[in-house]
């Protein structure tokens, strides 16, 4: 396990989407980065599919509000949580594994001063940092694919949630087994852990206690996000280059093309499935 940790932290280490890069852009547009707006980062700090309104979907589902206590999983830096407190009002903690994503994520909600409602700290899903019944809503975006135990994971949501709290998550799904070579190659770029089924995701999340409330197959939706997404992550690193911040190691850039072509063959997609405590 220790060796999926550090594929993990090795991979986020070189992501072209950094700290250093969203305040790069930010200083380049606005001339200085005083004052800054939460909303000024939310085109640069959405790393998920599908941006504020995927996100939306999961706060819906968890039924996020005012005052909601909520824990992101794999928080990355921190975007999702800080639109969650700045747009719902909620107080939330995100658990992000990698250290400079964690401090990265801290420096942001610190330049716009969110910091009260909103906190990322440097954890490991497996084994969170927070009390027994003390969250109301769980979310995570396509970080699930990262975690050597998802079972272990889910089950930590549903010790931290309160009686009647909620799990909402998107995550890779694989609609057909990969073979070994795209398996492998995964790993390497990515540090895509085994995938599973719809069916086998679902089970997974009941085999802990939760009650599924929804599933939905964004396979289809995905499809087009994914090819802007390659789009995107190719024009990253030449502003990452010119920048001098991380671009992302090769064998991302090659893994990502791949993976958007077995997206687009419908061998891999996305999950979004919502459950209750």
């Amino acid at each position: 396990m220790s060796d999926a940790i550090s594929q993990t932290v090795y991979f986020y280490d070189r992501h072209p989407i950094s700290h250093e890069l969203i305040l790069a852009k930010l200083r380049t547009s606005r001339g200085h980065l005083d004052g800054l707006r939460p909303e000024e980062l939310f085109p640069h700090d959405q790393d998920h599919y599908g941006g504020l309104a995927a996100t939306d979907e999961l706060a819906r589902g968890a039924q996020i509000c005012d005052r909601s206590r909520v824990a992101d999983f794999c928080a990355g830096l921190g975007g999702t949580v800080r639109y969650l407190a700045h747009k719902y009002g909620a107080d939330v903690t995100g658990i992000e594994l990698t250290p400079a994503r964690a401090a990265g994520a801290q420096e942001l909600t610190r330049r716009v001063n969110l910091h009260n409602t909103a906190r990322i700290v440097e954890g490991n899903v497996m084994e969170v940092p927070l009390p027994d019944a003390s969250i109301d809503a769980v979310v995570s975006q396509e970080a699930f694919c990262h975690v050597p135990d998802v079972t272990s994971a889910v089950a930590e949501a549903f010790r931290i949630l309160k009686t009647g709290g909620r799990l909402a998550f998107t995550d890779w799904i694989a609609n057909q087994p990969l073979d070994a070579a795209d398996a492998q190659l995964m790993w390497e770029g990515m540090a895509i852990q085994p995938l599973r089924s719809i069916a086998q995701y679902r089970s997974l999340v009941e085999s802990v206690g939760f009650r599924v409330l929804s599933t939905k197959d964004l396979t289809e939706e995905w499809r087009p996000i994914l090819k802007e997404r390659l789009a995107m992550y190719q024009l990253l690193r030449e502003e990452a280059r010119q920048a001098g911040t991380p671009m992302g190691h090769d064998a991302f850039h090659e893994s990502y093309i791949r993976f958007v072509d077995l997206i687009q063959e419908c061998k891999l997609g996305g999950v979004r499935i919502m459950a209750s405590k």
